[in-house]
């Protein structure tokens, strides 16, 4: 039985929850692998035509742990390469899972768990929400989760807050087009489950359908040569000096070295 996440299935709808609060639902490796196999997972059942990815606590996703960033600031950059691929392929198995996703975002996002709330075809958030594209702080890019972060919020508002790393709250996050519905967090259940009813009043095939035109059709494909540029991209970044600097400064609660002290 995973700490990490839950998946359970309520009629056609399947529910993947985070369930490690305790530390603001961050993911490693090994959470990540977990992710992975439960969107295919729900993705595979004949009986599910909806997916809802949930979390507990106060925080949605605050992207990596600790621990695994520890790890990663000792990477070489083929394993950058490695470890990077796999949190690639996560987010193309929820992007291209063949069932409707929502995200249901009860907390705060931050980093590589706005990625996770792009990746879904629906995003509905509560209205104390903060997100944050946190990585130019700590000297490091959201290369790995772009492709679905822009898609998701437009270029324009991407160049904004892919550089200054400043936290956005989910009125904006509405207006740049991050999310779809904005509601107190007491009426999330009721949004969602109104979501819901619509894509499950639908035909199967045709939603099926309908999301795989969307992917076709909007902007760039997301192949495996734009993945990898991506793959490498935060491998460069990682492996740089200022990255590492960056990294270690933040684990270690100081400043980096491009702050003045």
């Amino acid at each position: 039985m995973s700490q990490a996440l839950t998946l359970t299935v309520e009629g056609a709808v399947a529910t993947i929850t985070l369930t490690q609060p305790e530390i603001r639902n961050a993911f490693s490796d090994e959470v990540i692998a977990e992710i992975t196999a439960a969107f295919r997972t729900a993705g595979d059942r004949p009986d599910v035509r909806a997916i809802v990815l949930a979390a507990e606590g106060p925080a949605f996703c605050a992207g990596a742990n600790l621990n695994w960033m520890r790890r990663m600031a000792d990477y070489t950059r083929e394993e950058n390469i490695q470890d990077a691929g796999l949190l690639a392929e996560m987010l193309r198995v929820i992007y291209e899972c063949p069932k409707p996703t929502i995200a249901r975002v009860q907390g705060d996002v931050y980093a590589g768990g706005v990625g996770l709330v792009a990746c879904c075809d629906i995003a509905v958030s509560a209205d104390h929400v903060n997100y944050c594209l946190s990585e130019t702080k700590i000297g490091l890019i959201p290369a790995t989760i772009s492709p679905y972060v822009i898609r998701a919020m437009g270029a324009r508002a991407a160049h904004r807050y892919f550089l200054t790393a400043e936290r956005f709250n989910a009125a904006e996050a509405l207006r740049i087009g991050f999310v779809h519905e904005v509601v107190h967090v007491d009426d999330l259940d009721v949004k969602v489950d109104g979501i819901l009813k619509n894509l499950l009043s639908a035909s199967p095939n045709a939603v099926r359908a309908a999301k795989k035109l969307v992917q076709d059709v909007a902007e760039r494909e997301i192949n495996a040569a734009l993945i990898a540029q991506t793959v490498e991209g935060i491998a460069d970044i990682r492996a740089s000096e200022e990255g590492r600097e960056g990294v270690q400064s933040f684990l270690a609660k100081r400043k980096p070295s491009w702050l003045p002290g």
